[in-house]
């Protein structure tokens, strides 16, 4: 009978900067990507806001940070700090 093997699993990761600190346990980081327009080839930026967790509240604001996405711990928060790249203070 052979071994069962674990899958691994894949999470999604994404680089922004923190804007916001002031929810407990919480942080709102800002992830920017450049896009193009279809049909005029335009470049420009969006921006999205994802509310991540942050059990220790070491990040503050203007940090760069990595998030990875995981299970919903609350109505709006799928996301987790991974770690800080660099600070802005």
């Amino acid at each position: 009978m052979p071994k069962s093997k674990k899958k691994k699993i894949i999470r999604r990761t994404q680089e922004g900067v923190v804007v916001s600190d002031k929810m407990d346990k919480t942080v709102v980081v800002v992830v920017s990507r450049g896009k193009v327009h279809p049909k005029y080839l335009k470049r420009y930026q969006t921006t999205k806001k994802f509310k991540a967790d942050d059990s220790k509240n070491e990040y503050k604001i203007g940090d760069k940070v990595l998030i990875y996405e995981c299970r919903p711990l609350s109505r709006d928060k799928r996301w987790r700090v991974l770690r800080k790249i660099t600070s802005d203070s």
